[in-house]
């Protein structure tokens, strides 16, 4: 407990004198799944999603991120390119709340105080939680269970952004989820009973998901202060 209030004592001292700039905005573009069921396709929004994000821009090349998106995670066999998901014809649709949390870094200086238009690329990670509906397939149909789950992920995006204005920044992005579970398309049930008579797909595999879209975020609070001492 003593390290504990040793880093945030030492993180809030360092904050502090350091007036932050912040961002906040919000999130649409569309979604994809990629796991045992539906098409293998890596990018190919099928879904919209939406939602909002946080940012706090800790220096002109790092911010710390905070996100929600909303959307479904569609999977259909017959989308497929693979002639046995064809023949199997499975196909489901899931609802998911994803909540993001991590840090983005810039490649170029970003500092929209400096007067002019910017821009740079920039890559994000950091950990997701996803909220899914929890189902398996029985006679080959999707079945739900009244229940849901949350998992643990590592999401990995790259984007590009610009300044509109001096208070508005657009940004396009693309990114990968990788989930600790494999769950996600009903594949492996989260239901102890019977789990192995419901199980099917390749067990060594996790789930993916894509978001592909853009990010609109209106900056607010003083200038910031990026000082080395």
């Amino acid at each position: 407990m003593k390290y504990l209030t040793f880093i945030l004592i030492t993180v809030l001292s360092l904050n502090y004198g350091h007036s932050q700039i912040h961002e906040l905005g919000l999130v649409l573009g569309g979604s994809n799944f990629i796991g045992d069921v539906g098409s293998t396709n890596y990018v190919s929004p099928n879904n919209l999603a939406f939602g909002g994000v946080y940012k706090w821009n800790r220096s002109p090349r790092h911010s710390y991120r905070f996100s929600a998106l909303f959307t479904d995670l569609e999977g259909i066999d017959n989308k497929s390119d693979d002639p046995s998901r064809i023949e199997r014809n499975y196909e489901f649709n899931s609802s998911i709340l994803e909540l993001s949390f991590g840090i983005e870094y810039t490649f170029l200086d970003f500092d929209i105080h400096n007067g002019g238009k910017v821009s740079t690329p920039y890559i994000a990670t950091g950990i997701v939680l996803t909220n899914y509906d929890d189902f398996f397939f029985g006679s080959s149909r999707q079945q739900f269970t009244d229940t849901s789950s949350w998992d643990i992920g590592i999401p990995i995006a790259l984007g590009y952004k610009t300044t509109l204005s001096p208070k508005i920044i657009l940004g396009i992005e693309i990114g990968a989820r990788y989930m600790f579970s494999d769950s996600l398309d009903g594949s492996i049930p989260d239901f102890e009973e019977n789990r192995d008579l419901y199980s099917f797909g390749n067990i060594n595999n996790n789930d993916w998901y894509m978001f592909t879209g853009i990010t609109l975020t209106y900056t607010f609070g003083r200038n910031p202060c990026f000082c080395s001492n």
